[in-house]
């Protein structure tokens, strides 16, 4: 399979055109490489059954990547109106040929601490979106979530941040598993994954 999947989809999700953060809260945006979100789901299969949130969703590269890949339900939360619409954009090609993704693919535009968690949401995804102050909030709603509605969750960092590693210590998260990639992680040991389980 290729790694071009913009290509295959027809969309554009790389960082050319890079848009910069507004604010001391915000990251400019970055995709994860596909090559790496294909080492880290081939250690971390999902199922239709799963409910994948992407924080900080950008242009939509991992959601219309798992879509894709496991015909699951994803939402993208993304704060920039630009990035957001550039999503919308890649959803209405994506979505073109592919009966069905158009109810499977939701795209949020709004700040990630107000998003309202559904009960089937299960995994978080985070690449650095924002800061220590905007993640303690979310997280802080995605436990009273799991109180509300209890089930399993599961957090993704890519290229983890140590304030967020150490805020997750006192909280009731664990870290289940660490995802190198090959070649990479040992010239920098911040290009990995850490999968945290509640």
């Amino acid at each position: 399979m290729t790694n071009n999947y913009d290509e295959l989809f027809k969309i554009e999700t790389g960082n050319q055109g890079s848009i910069k953060a507004k604010s001391k809260h915000d990251s400019p945006y970055e995709a994860t490489p596909y090559s790496f979100l294909a080492r880290l789901f081939d250690e971390l299969p999902l199922t239709k059954e799963d409910r994948l949130v992407d924080f900080g969703s950008g242009k939509g590269r991992l959601l219309f990547y798992l879509h894709d890949r496991f015909r699951l339900r994803v939402t993208g939360v993304e704060k920039s109106e630009e990035l957001h619409q550039i999503a919308r954009k890649n959803k209405d090609i994506y979505c073109k040929e592919r009966k069905g993704a158009r109810q499977q693919i939701n795209l949020i535009n709004q700040s990630a601490e107000n998003y309202n968690l559904r009960k089937e949401d299960n995994i978080f995804y985070f690449f650095n979106p924002f800061s220590l102050t905007i993640f303690k909030q979310v997280i802080t709603n995605i436990l009273s979530s799991a109180q509300q509605y209890n089930r399993p969750i599961r957090l993704i960092f890519y290229y983890p941040r140590q304030k967020y590693i150490d805020y997750l210590i006192d909280t009731p998260f664990k870290l289940e598993q660490e995802i190198l990639i090959p070649g990479l992680s040992r010239i920098n040991p911040q290009e990995r994954f850490l999968i945290y389980k509640l």
